[in-house]
This record gives structure tokens, sequence and C-alpha cells, in this order.
């Protein structure tokens, strides 16, 4: 049986990296990966994007009301069955999508391999992660540093240059001068703190 994988970390974890590394691994053995990405992610447009510098065009952009399954059908009638499914950002697609992933994996046969954030710039879950995280068949953290050199486990979101911590959820970096800085949670709290003191 295949299963459901969610690679999870920190911005700047080396998550679309190592997407982009495992998808050229299925396409070099002469297999077919399929990779999807939300439509809501505008960062690099139709591609996935790594910091590496690499990038690749994703097979199909999801947007929230989509049903992936029935997407995975129409291409695999066209294309052939895929052999590995790829999501890159997957917080941002809905908890209906992540359990249409779990039947991918249980009920067609095709592994699917998530990545994306837990939390969000707040440390709240975001809906399809908190799903993921129940569902999945494997759970792997990819790990990064905090500028103090602690493991970062928080996604510090900065508009024009400082820390805010209220905010929509959903805030796509490079845009509209938004960043997000990775923090360990004392970094971040001291943050916090200076925040409220402005």
């Amino acid at each position: 049986m295949a299963k459901l994988y969610f690679k999870y970390g920190a911005m700047n974890s080396g998550k679309s990296t190592i997407l982009l590394q495992s998808a050229y691994n299925y396409t070099e053995r002469g297999m077919r990966p399929v990779i999807l990405k939300p439509f809501i992610d505008t960062k690099g447009g139709e591609y996935i994007v790594s910091r590496l510098g690499v990038k690749q065009k994703a097979d199909r952009l999801i947007k929230s009301d989509d049903d992936i399954r029935r997407i995975l059908a129409r291409d695999t009638r066209a294309n052939g069955k895929a052999d590995c499914v790829f999501v890159d950002e997957c917080q941002f697609l809905t908890p209906r999508q992540a359990e249409q992933l779990f039947w991918i994996a249980v009920e067609d046969d095709i592994p699917v391999i998530c990545f994306g954030l837990r939390t969000d710039f707040l440390t709240n879950g975001f809906p399809a992660s908190s799903r993921l995280l129940e569902l999945a068949h494997s759970l792997q953290e990819l790990k990064t540093i905090c500028r103090c050199g602690k493991k970062a486990m928080f996604n510090a979101r900065k508009i024009n240059g400082k820390f805010v911590f209220s905010g929509r959820q959903v805030a796509i970096d490079n845009e509209n001068n938004v960043e997000y800085e990775s923090l360990c949670p004392q970094c971040y709290i001291q943050e916090k703190n200076n925040a409220a003191l402005t």
C-alpha cells in the first residue's frame, strides 16, 4: 500500500529543494511524478522555486474548490498513472483536500508526499497541515536554524522590515513588502515582546 507523507518545517528548511530533487529522481528513472501547487501561492507563479535557484513548473495549480482526486484521475486518463504525487506549500490546501490526498495514497495506491508549514506566523496551525498531521502515515520534520543558532520552529512575519503579530493567516512572502524569518521560540518571544513595546 502506498503512503501519505507530510514533511514539514519552518521556512528555509529546504522543503521545496527536497521536493524538486525527489521529483527529479523519479523522472531520472523513467517514472512519472505529478507536482501540485496551491493556486493561492503566487510566489514563483506556476513554478516551484527553491532558494538555491532551482525551479520546475508545477503540473497543476490547485484551487480551494478543486477535487484533487478527480483532477488526478483525469490526468491519469490523459497521461498514464502517476508514480508519485508531490505537493508543495500544502498548508494552503483545505482540510478536505488533505483528506483527498490520503485516499489517493490508500485507495489509488499512489505515494503522496506533501511539503509545507505546520504553523502560521502566530504559531497557529494551518487547517490542512493539522489534517495532514492527523492522517499522514509518515511525519518528518525538516530542520533549519534561527539567527542565534538554535533550531527554528516559528515563522515570524515582517512588513516593511518590522515584525508584526496580527493580520490574516495567509500573506505570501516577497509580495507587498512581506517577509518572514524563521526563529527559535526564544527569539520569537523576544521579537513579540519588542513589538508590543512599540
